[in-house]
């Protein structure tokens, strides 16, 4: 097709642009589906080479985004029991500030979930209400009743495995599959669990627990993270994208990095501006734009795209694009069983605890979070690593150690909640620009004190839960305090009923911009408590979608 066939241009194709791209396509709706990554092939993974552990996800450099940090924050002397660390290589970060570690993103068709681990939560209702009830953050300007719908035709797509019984999230129809059987692992973990009065359940993930459309069930290999080689997980390039392509209605674009967005007469975006893999420039319209890039590159492409009819950037009317940023709070402690528990094997987050994920659990402290099992989260899963984080030292009595303790490693994670603040938020780079002369990300982020008291709980929990699960020596601890590391960020466009406070309204569209639309967790008022965000990203996605053909058939776009 030529670039004036198109009714939508999605830009993006993770969670939210995948699920917008199949919502719309569906409907014979024409899409244009760009993404600045390649499309990879799953066969390339490499995890039936001999090699595999030293291999990652097969990202190219070029494919890689950059990005900045601004100044980061000094570190506590009193909260030193937050520091990372190891028990042979000491302190991770040996500073006295907090330093930059990663933001786990991904380009190329299927985004970020290429790489995560299949979790598919659904928020708690209770943390969509964060402002009204706690005076912190904002409140969604929906409910979960109105999006409980959309969770449900995303959880079919995608393949959820889940347990039956939920109470905490109103569910209309029951999980697409079975859940899966904890690991012998996590057995341990809900013994130690039981034992202090706490509830461990199986946890809902997008990894199929036996075959489904047409994709075999997990074998169980626990790598989701160097990508899903038989596609039993539910990255959106499978599920969504596949079914998007299928239709006939779906053009996808690979290596097409979108420059900026022409903000043009009358409130709409007349242009997107985009440069292939042979850096040839192109322009491209159509009825309506979705953006969904990401919480950190969906600000930097708004914020690029100023010009006299959007001086502030696009969608900036409020001066919140950019702001009310929120990113990945989070710790592990991971000890020896003296068992011998395979824990290099099964999915990578088996088993988790709710008891906590209410925003009032914890005492004076706003916010929940939530614990699981996930050894290999934390990269525990071949030789190469026990030997450089487990068992120290050199020759025979090393392979022996090796021999007696591998697969015994047991790691508890806790996820919780982020909440804005006025030091947190994203910005352009003033200096730094990428291989196009864009400016680059800049990352501002603060953990104030709030957050440092729920990191201080969810460390003490998570140790507790670790020695009552049998664990009798705790070699490593990680933790979101002294280093950032987000996989999980959100909130930089949030959605609202004020156009003085949000970017967006319920719908995810632009208060003024009339064709302009978000669809990944850019638009989230809150984060919840630790939930992985890709199942309500894809649910508010096809929601939009849904939206925005009901505007297009009333001629409101």
């Amino acid at each position: 097709m030529a670039d004036t066939d198109f009714d939508v241009v999605i830009i993006g194709s993770g969670a939210g642009g995948g699920a917008s791209a199949w919502s719309l396509s569906r409907r014979k709706i024409r899409v244009l589906l760009l993404d600045a990554g390649p499309s990879y092939d799953p066969s390339e993974y490499g995890l039936y080479k001999t090699d595999w552990e030293q291999r990652l996800f097969p990202e190219k450099a070029k494919h890689r985004a950059r990005y900045t940090f601004g100044p980061m924050q000094e570190l506590s002397p009193e909260r030193d029991g937050l520091r990372t660390w190891n028990h042979l290589s000491g302190k991770i970060n040996a500073t006295g500030r907090r330093i930059a570690g990663e933001y786990y993103h991904k380009r190329g068709i299927g985004g970020s979930t290429l790489v995560f681990s299949g979790e598919a939560h659904r928020l708690n209702p209770e943390s969509m209400k964060m402002y009204s009830r706690f005076g912190v953050g904002a409140d969604w300007p929906l409910t979960y009743k109105e999006l409980e719908a959309y969770y449900c035709i995303a959880e079919r797509i995608v393949g959820v495995a889940g347990p039956p019984g939920e109470v905490v999230r109103f569910r209309s129809e029951p999980y697409p599959l079975p859940p899966h059987r904890l690991s012998y692992a996590s057995s341990k973990v809900r013994d130690g669990c039981r034992a202090l009065g706490l509830t461990w359940v199986e946890n809902a993930v997008a990894i199929l627990s036996r075959p489904y459309g047409g994709r075999p069930e997990c074998n169980y290999c626990a790598n989701c993270y160097r990508g899903c080689t038989r596609t039993d997980k539910g990255s959106t390039d499978v599920t969504f994208i596949r079914k998007a392509v299928e239709t006939g209605f779906c053009t996808v674009r690979t290596d097409s990095q979108v420059t900026r967005l022409e903000a043009g007469p009358a409130d709409r975006v007349t242009a997107v501006h985009y440069v292939d893999g042979e850096n040839r420039e192109h322009e491209t319209s159509a009825g309506a734009v979705v953006v969904a890039c990401g919480a950190i590159e969906t600000p930097r492409l708004l914020l690029a795209s100023k010009n006299r009819n959007a001086p502030d950037g696009l969608g900036n009317e409020s001066g919140q694009a950019g702001r009310n940023f929120m990113e990945t709070l989070a710790w592990s402690s991971t000890g020896l069983h003296p068992e011998p528990l395979g824990s290099h094997r099964g999915i990578p987050v088996d088993s988790v605890c709710w008891d906590f994920n209410a925003p009032d659990s914890m005492r004076g402290i706003a916010g929940g979070c939530r614990f699981c099992s996930a050894t290999p989260e934390a990269d525990l899963l071949g030789p190469i690593n026990y030997a450089k984080r487990v068992v120290k030292g050199w020759g025979r009595r090393h392979k022996e150690e090796m021999r007696r303790v591998f697969g015994s490693a047991l790691t508890i994670i806790a996820m919780g909640e982020s909440l804005p603040n006025e030091k947190s938020f994203i910005d352009l780079d003033p200096h730094e620009k990428d291989g196009l002369g864009m400016p680059v990300a800049r990352i501002n982020t603060f953990l104030d004190g709030m957050e440092t008291a729920r990191l201080e709980f969810m460390a003490s929990k998570t140790r507790e839960i670790l020695q009552a699960s049998g664990a009798e020596k705790t070699i490593e601890e990680f933790g979101t305090y002294d280093i950032f590391s987000s996989t999980h960020v959100f909130g930089t466009c949030r959605m609202g009923t004020d156009p003085e406070q949000s970017v967006l309204d319920a719908y995810g569209r632009s208060h003024r911009w009339k064709n302009l639309f978000m669809a990944d967790a850019s638009v989230f008022p809150s984060s919840g408590g630790g939930e992985s965000p890709s199942l309500t990203i894809e649910a508010l996605a096809i929601r939009t979608a849904e939206h925005i053909l009901s505007l297009s058939k009333r001629g409101e776009l």
